[in-house]
């Protein structure tokens, strides 16, 4: 069964030093259930049994057990070229997303090709109550769309979020951040007029100011606009 031959294959490539790296930066997961394949094995890997024919059989078996699992299921999606096929196989992934990393290694190439269908997806990705789920759809806003295909409708989807959550709180903060080094003018706006929580309005900030792609005098203006604590 292809599950057991990938399983076997990723111990085959374990690193247990990196294992034991990998569990201190994500915190869903623990020594036990992470291999430690280092990501360009997992890349390499993807590829490989992204050609098998029976690669469907380890793409349904679902829940993974292990990290490393995931990471490969995301890479495997990363790569398969039919649109139509690989957003239905993100579609049944993302409930079962449960870190960050998985989150975000998830690029699907084959997506800016049809950015126009896409974003029906990510408009329901963004409204869903799954925090992974949340993150990946803002995600692929960033990607995809904050250059030709920009409209300010989009960070008007990404602002209207509303989250307890760490990654996506983190993740809208970074969308920001992105789209002020891409779009200042017309997303700087949503800075000045706090249409963000506070603690993501100064993460913006923050990550907006580390950023080469701003300027000397906007990072100082960005500066001039956190939200100053009442006495």
């Amino acid at each position: 069964m292809i599950t057991d031959e990938i399983r076997t294959e990723l111990f085959r490539l374990q690193d247990v030093k990196y294992r034991d790296f990998q569990s201190r930066l994500i915190p869903s997961y623990d020594s036990d259930t992470m291999i430690g394949v280092r990501t360009p094995e997992l890349r390499k890997l993807a590829k490989q049994a992204g050609r098998r024919t029976d690669v469907s059989a380890f793409l349904d078996d679902l829940p993974h057990t292990y990290f490393d699992e995931n990471q490969l299921h995301a890479f495997i999606l990363s790569e398969m070229k039919d649109y139509e096929a690989c957003l239905k196989r993100v579609d049944s992934f993302l409930p079962y997303v449960d870190n960050w990393a998985t989150c975000d290694q998830m690029s699907p190439k084959i997506f800016k090709k049809y950015r126009t269908e896409l974003l029906g997806s990510i408009r329901n990705w963004i409204k869903s109550h799954q925090t992974y789920t949340i993150r990946f759809g803002i995600k692929m806003l960033m990607e995809h769309f904050l250059d030709e295909d920009f409209s300010p409708a989009y960070p008007e989807l990404v602002a209207e979020v509303k989250s307890d959550e760490y990654y996506v709180k983190m993740m809208i903060a970074w969308y920001f951040a992105t789209a002020l080094a891409k779009q200042y003018e017309a997303v700087l706006p949503f800075i000045e007029e706090q249409r963000l929580e506070v603690w993501t309005h100064h993460k913006t900030i923050q990550k907006a100011v580390e950023s080469y792609r701003i300027t000397p005098a906007q990072k100082e203006y960005l500066k001039s606009l956190r939200v100053r604590p009442t006495a």
